[in-house]
This record gives C-alpha cells, structure tokens and sequence, in this order.
C-alpha cells in the first residue's frame, strides 16, 4: 500500500521534523507557497524595485534600436506613438500589480495563469516568459560585445561575429555571477548602471533639444503639437504598426514583481513598482523621441531618423552630431556609448533575475524538475535555475550564431510574440481570478477587471495582428521558410509560433501526471453523497491549481447500524498519483473499518495501525531489487490526518475524534454564532504519539455542522482570517446546504487554492418518538415470550403486520441467545427507518458467529436462518457490552 510523501517539497505548507540534518548546501525549496520558498525577504525596498524595473528595459539601447522603426512607420507623430504604447503597458502593469497583491509568487505569470485556469495554461505562460528572456538575452550579450569594442575604440572587432560573441558569452557569465552570489549586490549594481544611463540619456535629450532651437544641424525642426496628435498619421496600418514596433520598449518592467519574494511588503511594493516603472519610462522616452526628433529631424539620409542605414541605433551616430567634436564632445560622445553599453548589460542581469526565478517556482511547484528549485544556503538565491539559464542563454547565443545571423536577427524579432502572449494571458488571468471578486466595488471591477481584461484584448490583437500579419509577410525580417500548406512565411512568424508550439508539446508531457492524478482523485472521490434520514448532506471539493496540488483530500459518509452515519473528512499529505492513490485506500480502509461499528478513537487507532503496517511493508531491504533510489517509509507516510465522526439521530449525539489537523464548526439551530468544538488533537497517522481521544457533543435537530480540512481555511490570508470567514458564510444557516457550500467556496476560495480544500455540511436530524421503542427485559427465559409478543403489537402499530413473523424469530433467537451466554439486563429495540432494525443489547462481550451447523448438531442454527431472512446484520460493541442489529427490508 504506497502512502504519500512528507516531503519539504510539498506544496501543503507541512513542515518537515526538527532535528533532521541539512542534505545539501543547495536545498531544496521548502515549499511552493508564495513567500515559502527559502528566498531571502525583504531584500528589496520601493527604490530597488523601481530600479530593477526600469533597468530591465534597457531605455538607453530600446531607444537605440527601435526609434528609427517607429518614424519610418509614422513619421513625425513618434513622440505620440511612443506615448501611446505606454497604455497597454500601463493596462497590463494593474493586472500585475492586483494579482501580486492576492498571491506574491515569484512565478508570477506562470503562478497566477495556474491558479486562475489551470496548470496547462499556467506551463505556458512560464513559457512564454522563458522563450523571451532566453532570447533576448542573447541578443542584449551580443549589443554588450558590440558596445564594449565601440568604447574601445575596435571598430573593426565590433564587426566580428566571433569576437562579439566570445565578449557577449562573457557578459553573461559575469552577469549570472552577480545574480548568484545575492540579490542585494544585483540591486547595487543595478543602482550603479542605471544612474550612468540614466544620467547620460537626460544630458543627450536637454543638449539635443537646446541645440535644435540655437545651433542645430539643417535637419532640425521645432517641436509641433501634431507630433503629439495621432490622427495625423498617414494611415491605420501605419498607426498599428508604429504601436507595434514602440510597445515593446517598455518590456522589462514586470521584473520588479518577479522579485516580489524578496521584496519587503511583497504583496504591496512589487505592483507600486511596476506602475512606477512604466510611468518613468513614459516621461523618459516621450522627453527622449521629442528631443532626438527635434535636432535630427525624420529625414532619410544623413541623420535623419528616417534613415534606414541608422535604424538599428539611432542614438550611436548622433553623438558627436550632439555633443560636438572637440575635446569634450569626444568624451560625451564615448559616454553615450557607455550609456547603451550599460543598458544592454544592466538589462542581461536583469533578465536573468526573472528568468531564473521563473524556472524556480515552475520547479518548486513540480512543473520542472525539481533540481531548479535548489536554493543556495549562504546567498538564498536560486542556484541551478540562475546557472542554468546562463548556460541556455550562452547555448543559444552561440547556436544561432554558428547557424545563421540573420536566423537570430529573425529570433530576435519574434520576442514580440512570445511578451503579448504572456503580457496578455495576465491580464486575462487577473480578470479570470478575481471574477467573484469585481462586484465588491467600483475599484475591484476597474483596477481588477475593465483594465486588465483591456490590456488583455489589446496584448491579444497585438499578437495576432503581429503574428499572422506583420511577421508573416516574407519580405519581413531576414529570412523566410516555405512550410507545407500554409506556403512562404516569414522567419520572424515562424520561429516565435514555433516556439510557442514547442512550449504546448512540452505542456502536454509535464502536466500529464496532474490530468491522470484528478482524474484518479475524481474518479475515488463519491460522485454524491448516498441519501441519509440521519443528516442531510453537501460537499464540495476543490484540487489545489498547480501541477503539484492534487493531492490526497476526501470526504465521505457512511451509514451505520441502527440509523447512525459516519462522517470523514482526511487529507494525505502529497501531491500527484502516488497521493491520490493513497487517498483512495485510506478512503477504502476507513470504510471498512466503519462497518464494524467502531467508536472514532478506535477507528482512527486502527488506520494508524494500517499506515504503520503500509510504512513497514514499503520500506526498502538493503540489497533488495528496487530499493535504490527509493525513499524511506518515514517519509513516505508520514502526516496523513482524518477527522472520524459519528452521529446517532436516536439520541442526537456526535462523537468525534481527529488525527491532525482537520477540523469541525458547529451551529446550533437557534444561534447564528458558529462554534469550533475544542477537539483533542491526535498526532497524524502513522507517526505514533499520544493515543487518540474522542469528544462527544450533544446535537439539537437542525444543527449545522461543517467538516474540513486544512486547506479550505489557509487560502484565506491566513487560518485565523479563514476561520472567521467560515463562520460569518455558517451564521446564514438558514439556506439550503448546496447554496451554503457554494458560499463558503466563494468567501474562502475566491480564486484558485495552493491546496487542496475539503467541505462536508452535514444537518442533523432526529427520529421522530413513534419510530423508536424500547424494552428492558430480565435475564429470564419466561421474558422471550413477552418479547415477541411485544415486537408483534409494535408492527401491528406501525402497519408492519407482514413482517411479524420474522421479526418474532429474529426477537426470540437473540434474546434467547443473551439469556444463555450474557448477565444481567438485556434491551431490545426496534427502530422503524427506511428499514426495520432490530438491536438487542446485552453484557457480554462474545459476539456469535455464522457457522454452518451439521446434521448432529444440537445449535448453531438459529443465527443461520436469521442472516437468511434479515437484509444484513452485524454487532457493535458499547462500553457495557454489546449490541446484534438485524435489518429487514420494509415490505414495498
């Protein structure tokens, strides 16, 4: 019998024993939880933050290289265009901002895709991330090799493709360095860099702008509010394609909200920044375009930004046009230089931030092998995920340069896809997870839903219009392919859908345990719950979002002897098939273990003794064949908790005992306060500990009670919040149980769980007078008479006449049978239900057994006839003896 795993990897929030020794100087994430993954917090502050932010866009070298672009596409309104491009951008930054304040995963798009549509579309988001940092990361290393002979002064080395590449492989290995060794040095040199950028690029705009008004170069032209009015551009076409080319130089800022684990108040600084960032970029990129268009005008020769010759970097050839060509000029000029250099190589490092910590928590959350979730010991900042996507972007730097150069110019072009894709899966993602949330106020359904789901639209028709319009075309880009069908296609079209596509076979392949382990958990979980007269039902069970989260919760209902139902609420710790499957056979166990009329406390020590056995039987002999690379038992079984109850709607009792930590919530019927009984808590099975006790609560008719587990409660901001959440949707008693399962599903799980979450309501009943009588009889032989006598006038009363015989024989067998073996008084009762029950208790402590009886035999019969005329029987042990039920199926 495999049971699940407690495991530091576990997404449950379980923490593993003290005391056990470190394995590694990398370890393992401890968890998969925002905030749960070993990073070192509150490195970052809102200055960090926003500065990592606008690094990671590269303003210096975005301009460079995409300004040209943007006025070959609309002339002199690229001031504006560059403005526009900005509200997107803007749209998607509130998505990021609302959706880190609910859920701070470092995972981000990936984290948040996952929760709100499922791990499928979560894989791909992180995808997507992963295919443009990877990509642009060798294109920033290859500008940074480029720059660094610039500054030099080796023109002719920075048009060796070699060369380049060798100093570009270079700048990302120091790079990646910077980012192992801390967070803090990452955010310093950040600092460093962005204040040279920044500081050159301000100087450059206010000289450019002075200049086109005093000694300007014969292309320089005054600024005019029809650079800033839209409608002047030429065409539709022309107006989405300049759009096109400007939204993407605002691409980087999201990186201060991947960081957000490391961010002090990680839920409300990282989404401050994001919308700072983007801000700061607007101004400084409107202040630039205006400046630079102003003093070289748009012309197509010379330095026109117009010219095609520049459109790769507008800004390198107008420094000495700028600054002049004396002494200082020179060095101004050699400044600007600097300044792009800088950028391309504070943007690598800053690439690398979000890259690897985007691998970190696909790994953490088992979407990626686990080795990327190694946390290092000293530094706290992740280990294989950093070095390993330094090592991917070096790989495929160095690939596509050997291949073909126009092939990664192409590749370069195609990032595009991969940013509207995941910036537009967010925005919808924000919409999506925060659905029940949007009627609350204005501001939910403003910030969380209308501006989100716009930037969402607007990312979609970018992708799209890019996608199959723009990049398609096979005089777009460098390169061309002729793909089956379809016909010639442009590279830039080609290679970013390829892969995309890539990215949903991969998909396919890692999420394909987490669709067989729902299915499987759907499939062992009850498709409804088996009417009742006892209690009147509803459940509701929600799977944890991630690859990693479905896991081991259940819950049942259980009819027992005479009208009583057993209630299970149990969770076993783990994630995936091998959780699900242990889920169904502690499921099975405690079903059979229930059928032999156990109290709770003694059913739950009995399945501690199952797991145990399980545990012994799992773990590996030394030399065995298998057992390498196999886990221990203790950690293979360790945790698993369950909450047994046991209602008698007889007497109106419930009796209840837990192992773990699920938990109970009572509401009496004329009290709208909900109550949590103070339960004993029994260690989780399997680990041994104190014995388990059971508590026993007095139950009016119309009671509530809840059942859950600890997941329902911990995805509320905390299990005291839950708590409190749980019993505010309880005091609304009065509805019907479905529509209070649904509530409580709304208040506590508005959007999708780290953990799987378990609710079973449960509303009592009580048996009417007239459906129970009881009679206590002297252990004496002239009492069997009266007994049946007594059990014919009931059935007479109850229009039960058919079954009087048989209950008769049924009546004298057993009361004969505890006048001969038991002492003292003995009880017969019958309970009318949906079938005749018919229980005699007695003293003794013997139960009888079904035999067949020989030919010579002078007993054993009688038991024999009853288990042919009754439905089914059983015995039940009390604390003053026992108790033999038979059931008869009423006549129809």
């Amino acid at each position: 019998m495999g049971l699940p795993e407690w495991d530091e990897e576990s997404a449950s929030g379980v923490k593993p024993f003290p005391g056990r020794p470190p394995l590694s100087d990398t370890p393992d994430a401890p968890g998969a939880g925002a905030g749960r993954k070993g990073l070192r917090s509150g490195a970052l502050g809102l200055f960090s933050s926003v500065v990592i932010g606008m690094a990671s866009t590269a303003p210096a070298y975005s301009l460079a290289a995409t300004l040209g672009l943007i006025v070959a596409a609309v002339g002199r309104q690229a001031p504006i265009i560059t403005m526009l491009a900005f509200i997107p951008m803007l749209l998607i930054a509130y998505a990021y901002r609302e959706l880190n304040a609910s859920y701070a995963d470092c995972g981000t798009t990936f984290a948040w895709a996952t929760r709100a549509f499922g791990p499928r579309a979560g894989w791909l988001g992180g995808w997507g991330i992963i295919v443009a940092d990877i990509i642009v990361m060798a294109n920033l290393a290859e500008i940074a090799g480029i720059y660094t002979f610039r500054l030099l002064g080796y023109d002719a080395l920075a048009e060796h493709r070699v060369w380049t590449t060798l100093v570009g492989v270079v700048w990302i290995g120091v790079m990646t360095a910077i980012c192992y060794v801390g967070i803090e040095i990452s955010a310093a040199v950040q600092c460093g860099l962005l204040l040279i950028e920044v500081a050159v690029l301000l100087l450059f705009a206010v000289t450019a702008l002075v200049r086109a008004y005093t000694s300007g170069p014969e292309t320089a032209i005054h600024v005019s509010a029809s650079w800033f009015n839209p409608f002047d551009v030429p065409s539709t076409k022309a107006l989405t394609a300049g759009i096109l080319a400007a939204v993407f130089i605002y691409w980087g800022w999201d990186t201060a909200v991947t960081v957000n684990e490391e961010t002090a108040e990680s839920t409300r600084i990282p989404g401050r920044a994001a919308v700072i960032s983007t801000v700061l970029l607007l101004i400084t990129y409107a202040l630039v375009a205006t400046s630079v268009q102003a003093f070289a005008g748009v012309g197509t020769s010379g330095i026109g930004l117009g010219n095609r010759n520049n459109a790769d970097d507008v800004l390198s050839g107008l420094g000495s046009a700028v600054f002049g060509s004396h002494d200082l000029g020179l060095f101004l000029a050699k400044l600007l230089i600097l300044m792009v250099l800088t950028s391309s190589a504070a943007s690598t490092q800053t690439t690398i931030l979000p890259l690897a910590r985007t691998v970190f928590s696909m790994a953490a959350h088992k979407a990626l092998p686990s080795r990327f979730a190694r946390v290092h010991r000293r530094f706290l900042t992740p280990t294989w995920s950093t070095v390993g996507m330094g090592l991917a972007s070096i790989a495929f730097l160095v690939l596509l340069t050997v291949i073909s150069h126009d092939f990664l110019a192409d590749s370069i072009g195609s990032i595009g896809l991969a940013i509207a894709f995941y910036y537009g899966l967010t925005g919808f993602a924000c919409v999506w997870y925060h659905r029940r949330a949007l009627t609350h106020s204005s501001r939910d359904l403003l910030f969380k839903g209308l501006l989100p789901g716009l930037g969402g639209l607007v990312m979609l028709c970018l992708f799209c219009y890019a996608a199959f319009g723009v990049y398609a075309d096979p005089g777009y880009g460098r390169t061309s392919i002729d793909l089956p069908i379809i016909g010639r296609t442009g590279g830039v079209t080609v290679v970013g859908i390829g892969a995309l596509l890539i990215g949903v076979v991969l998909m396919l392949i890692v999420t394909h345990e987490h669709t067989t382990a729902l299915k499987l958990q759907r499939s062992l979980l009850p498709d409804r719950l088996p009417p009742q007269n006892a209690v009147e039902l509803a459940s509701r069970y929600v799977p944890a979002d991630s690859r990693t989260g479905v896991g081991g919760d259940w819950f049942d209902a259980i009819p027992l002897s005479g009208t009583r139902v057993g209630l299970v609420v149990g969770e076993a710790i783990g994630h995936g098939l091998r959780a699900a499957a242990a889920m169904g056979r502690l499921r099975m166990a405690v079903r059979v273990l229930a059928r032999l009329d156990l109290a709770p406390d003694e059913l739950l020590f009995r399945l501690d003794d199952v797991v145990r056995q399980a545990a012994r039987e799992e773990t590996p002999k030394h030399g065995a064949p298998g057992a390498a690379g196999r886990k221990p038992a203790d950690k293979a079984v360790l945790g698993v908790s369950c909450l047994f109850a046991v209602y008698d709607p007889v007497s109106g009792r419930c009796t209840m005992a837990r192992a773990g930590h699920p938990m109970a919530a009572v509401l009496r019927p004329d009290s709208d306060i909900a109550t949590y009984p103070e339960l004993p808590a029994g260690p989780p099975l399997g680990v041994g500990g104190l014995p388990y006790e059971s508590t026993e609560l007095q139950l009016p008719p119309g009671s509530l009670v809840a059942l859950f587990t600890d997941g329902l409660a911990q995805t509320a901001d905390g299990p005291d919040n839950g708590l409190g959440l749980l019993a505010e949707t309880l005091a609304k008693h009065r509805y019907a149980l479905e529509e209070l399962c649904d509530r409580a599903a709304a208040a506590l799980l508005p959007g999708p769980t780290n953990d799987d979450a378990t609710l079973l309501l449960v509303r009592t009943r009580m048996l009417a007078e007239d459906q129970v009588t009881v009679w206590e009889l002297p252990p004496d032989p002239a009492m069997v008479a009266d007994a049946r006598n007594a059990s014919a006038e009931q059935l007479g009363a109850w229009g039960l006449g058919d079954l009087a015989f048989t209950t008769e024989l049924i009546v004298s067998e057993l009361v004969t049978n505890a006048i001969r073996y038991a002492t003292g008084p003995i009880h017969v009762r019958l309970i009318r239900d949906q079938t005749l029950i018919c229980e005699v208790s007695d003293t003794g402590h013997t139960s009888p057994h079904l035999r067949h009886a020989e030919t010579d035999d002078e007993g054993g019969r009688g038991l024999f006839i009853i288990a042919q005329m009754a439905q089914q029987w059983g015995t039940r042990y009390t604390a003053t003896g026992k108790t033999i039920w038979v059931e008869q199926s009423l006549p129809s």
